[in-house]
């Protein structure tokens, strides 16, 4: 073993420049393809972080006005859900609803205040089932419940910015009381959004903040989790409610514009399905990267055969087998794959594990670079799969060459000059 590394040594010391620049092209062909790779990640992991804190197969409605007259009425009319629009869809589509959630919010951004501090936060009204639908992590207390609907209590949970806003690390919130626009609210619970962490956010009783706030039962928006397990099925009930609530408020059939519906799975599904493309793309490009590589490899095995004839042929009449020969010329084409190939796998995963620490130090201060690009990487398995992968290309790439010189007779060779 120790004289074949010796061998291919010598021979490689004697065509450096050559040696150096195939390897060259080998190294640059992996490192593309580890780095296509990873940013490749890194923006399916952005894309991902959108979602991030969102039921995957989530119906958000909204209304809008009217854009086609029907019914005898004029377009141009505001469409306003109410909770029995909820309370009909949870009725009519038992089946297909897992969670469904009114939700209503103050207008604007509602000054909050607590001793002397002072803040203005997002305010908004929600039931029980909206913490299934629009995800958050609970840090002390509890989550609105249906007690707290039932009973029209004046309690409220905040986001840790609002916390932070509002008690300044220095009390603990629970059982305290915030005023809302100059009604008192008892703090029940603490939360972080894990898609926003800065958002300043205050959940109150559905039914607390359409009484105290004079909303009566008028609702903003629904949310809803169904139970749809492919994007066809999540479309049917899409447009099942569709058309429902176009019937319960006299829309046109015609008109697309009057209720807005965002299909979370469907985004979901298109998104990753883009990402799938691109991935494929991007094994494409680095495959060929380092297929040009290894026919770099290939071209100076054939070289290195033609310039070594004559000692090939040497050696075979002095008793060297063809097998031998060919091994000879495999292990060096191997080995200038399987250096070159590491070496770019190495400082491919090395510059993706820099920047990966980089885009984490920037995002612990604007949290926006994690829903665009986060965490590139390529996984080790995969970096493997290739190495490998480029190894055997490195045999593929020396056995022509090979088999021509096991193929020499020494008479002709020894007349090589």
């Amino acid at each position: 073993m120790l004289d074949y590394l010796e061998e291919i040594f010598s021979t490689l010391k004697q065509n450096k420049l050559r040696a150096i620049m195939t390897g060259f092209s080998v190294a640059w062909g992996i490192f593309m393809l580890i780095l296509l790779l990873g940013s490749g990640r890194g923006l399916q992991n952005g894309m991902e972080n959108n979602f991030r804190g969102t039921s995957k197969n989530a119906l958000w409605i909204w209304s809008r006005r009217t854009q086609v007259a029907y019914d005898g009425l004029k377009a141009g009319r505001r469409i306003q859900f109410t909770n029995q629009d909820c309370e009909t869809l949870a009725r009519k589509f038992k089946n297909d609803i897992d969670d469904i959630s009114g939700r209503f919010r103050l207008r604007g951004e509602s000054a909050i205040t607590y001793k002397k501090e002072f803040g203005t936060f997002s305010v908004e009204g929600i039931m029980p089932e909206f913490k299934r639908i629009q995800i958050v992590d609970i840090m002390q207390g509890r989550y609105i419940n249906k007690p707290d609907i039932d009973q029209h209590r004046k309690v409220a949970i905040i986001s840790l910015p609002v916390q932070k806003a509002l008690f300044k690390d220095e009390e603990d919130p629970m059982g305290k009381y915030i005023k809302i626009g100059g009604v008192p609210f008892m703090v029940v619970g603490t939360f972080k959004n894990p898609k926003n962490k800065d958002e300043k956010q205050v959940y109150l009783p559905l039914r607390t903040a359409q009484r105290v706030f004079n909303s009566n039962n008028k609702l903003g928006e629904m949310a809803v989790a169904t139970n749809a397990l492919t994007v066809e099925q999540n479309k049917q009930i899409e447009e099942e409610i569709r058309s429902m609530l176009a019937k319960r408020h006299r829309i046109s059939p015609d008109d697309k514009q009057a209720l807005g519906i965002w299909n979370t799975l469907e985004h979901f599904k298109q998104a990753q399905g883009v990402f799938a493309g691109i991935r494929w793309f991007v094994w494409v490009i680095g495959i060929m990267t380092i297929v040009a590589g290894i026919v770099g490899v290939s071209n100076i095995m054939i070289i290195l055969v033609k310039e070594r004839t004559k000692e090939i042929g040497i050696r075979k009449a002095i008793g060297a087998t063809p097998w031998s020969i060919i091994r000879l010329v495999l292990s060096e084409s191997i080995f200038i794959t399987a250096f070159a190939g590491f070496f770019g796998l190495v400082t491919g995963m090395g510059l993706l594990s820099g920047v990966s620490s980089v885009l984490k130090m920037i995002a612990a201060d604007n949290q926006g670079i994690e829903r665009a690009f986060f965490n590139p990487s390529a996984s080790l398995s995969v970096a493997l799969w290739a190495l490998g992968i480029l190894v055997i290309a490195g045999l593929i790439a020396g056995y022509i060459p090979a088999r021509k010189a096991a193929s020499i007779r020494p008479i002709e060779a020894l007349h090589v000059e």
